[in-house]
């Protein structure tokens, strides 16, 4: 069974820094494309960066390049997402997602399985 879990999320001023991760279980996170998506409140979801599995490509939404950082550690089957430099139009309920391909195409309705999302609050 594929299971995604998702932890990190809380509370940090503008300007701080957190860490995500996603526990994965039932496949191996570097035979599938992965994906952190967010949905802010009130607003849709929207891809914020993904990573291939089938070229290591990493691709960003415009809006968090250069703050966020998309990484997988295959030893703990492990996606992460380091967020620095938080802005309070970060906040969102932030969800990991597996592809059904090895690259990511761009579309969430590829997006097969999906965590229970963490919420990150950026706020002072």
């Amino acid at each position: 069974e594929v299971q995604l879990v998702e932890s990190g999320g809380g509370l940090v001023p503008p300007g701080g820094s957190l860490t995500l991760s996603c526990a994965a279980s039932g496949f191996t996170v570097n035979s599938y494309a992965m994906t952190w998506v967010r949905q802010a409140p009130g607003k849709e979801f929207e891809w914020i960066a993904a990573i291939n599995s089938i070229d290591d490509k990493i691709t960003y939404l415009d809006s968090v390049k250069g703050r966020f950082t998309i990484s997988r550690d295959n030893t703990k089957n492990t996606l992460y997402l380091q967020m620095n430099g938080l802005k309070p139009e970060d906040t969102a309920v932030y969800y990991c997602a597996k592809d059904v391909e090895e690259y990511f195409s761009g579309r969430l309705t590829t997006l097969n399985y999906w965590g229970q999302g963490t919420l990150v609050t950026v706020s002072s």
